[in-house]
């Protein structure tokens, strides 16, 4: 008989957690909060984690998704997701003191789109509808930007015209997926442009990819993320697709137990919006379960840093 596998070792993947986007994008609202003072209005999550976002309402942020709801006068944050022209317009006209926490990634999307709009094309966008970005980024034009899905949607979508038409992905979605919809625009729209550079954001791709390494040498993969957050979720499908047991979790506490049952090697990896804090707590955990070591996978080393808009230099 075949004896039972014991709980050995947690594989962590590399790079994992938190991005140079979501850094930034807490640290405007860290600084704000230091500079001006409680309370600090943000519009949507200000990155789609349940603890991040617990953390900074302890600070003194306030979490908002209607304008409306922001007092004249006070400094509002937009989310890392994103808005549409119209949220800008509309915040502007209210006359709030404003800090934009966008994604340097996805304001590059945004600035083409702008720009070759003007150059009269219209839109396909690959994406998951009801996400903040894919909101954002649609909203900055009135008309022309077409919503896909899947390949399906490719068959299905009714641009005005094909002799000007662009492809935009949303920046945190499974870089397989998402070329896999692109080369059924491309056969259906053969003169479709494309990016210059892909959409997808390049922690998105590396944490992606490190999932395609560790997967196979581990018996799970644990992805530690917040059930709102797309490029969690796509690290979960992906060890899934690879053929290995995968579960995502919020925090240490939502570790099944039955889940590491007979497992020797558990794989542990982070959305590009989850704290390092967390996976740490995830480790104790499974430690307590019975696992004896942490080894490191290798990976590609992150350096990327974004500046903070103006105004936020702290004295």
């Amino acid at each position: 008989m075949k004896p039972v596998a014991v709980l050995e070792e947690v594989v962590l993947a590399e790079p994992r957690g938190f991005c140079a986007g979501v850094d930034r994008a807490i640290e405007i609202v860290e600084r704000a909060l230091r500079k001006f003072g409680a309370p600090i209005y943000v519009r949507h999550e200000i990155v789609h984690n349940t603890y991040v976002v617990n953390d900074l309402k302890a600070k003194g942020a306030i979490f908002i998704e209607d304008l409306a709801d922001v007092p004249p006068g006070a400094t509002l944050v937009f989310s890392a997701h994103g808005v549409s022209r119209a949220v800008h317009e509309e915040a502007r006209a209210r006359g709030f003191q404003i800090f934009d926490a966008t994604c340097p990634l996805v304001t590059k999307v945004h600035v083409e789109v702008a720009k070759l709009h003007k150059e009269g094309y219209e839109f396909i966008m690959i994406g998951h509808k009801g996400h903040p970005e894919v909101e954002g980024t649609m909203g900055q034009l009135d008309s022309g930007i077409h919503l896909v899905e899947d390949v399906a949607d490719v068959a299905r979508v009714q641009p005005a015209q094909s002799d000007k038409l662009a492809v935009v992905t949303q920046t945190t979605l499974s870089v397989d997926d998402a070329a896999e919809i692109a080369a059924a625009v491309k056969a259906r729209f053969p003169n479709v442009r494309e990016p210059k550079q892909q959409d997808i954001c390049y922690a998105t791709q590396n944490r992606q990819d490190a999932v395609k390494i560790m997967s196979p040498q581990v018996d799970v993969v644990i992805v530690v993320g917040s059930p709102t957050s797309s490029n969690s979720n796509r690290l979960r499908e992906l060890a899934h697709k690879l053929g290995t047991d995968s579960y995502m979790i919020d925090n240490a506490d939502e570790l099944q137990p039955a889940w590491l049952e007979g497992k020797q090697r558990i794989g542990l990896t982070a959305g590009a919006s989850a704290p390092e804090v967390l996976v740490r707590q995830v480790i104790d955990r499974i430690k307590a379960l019975g696992a004896v070591s942490v080894r490191r996978l290798d990976g590609i080393a992150e350096t990327t840093k974004f500046p903070l808009p103006k105004g936020l230099k702290l004295e």
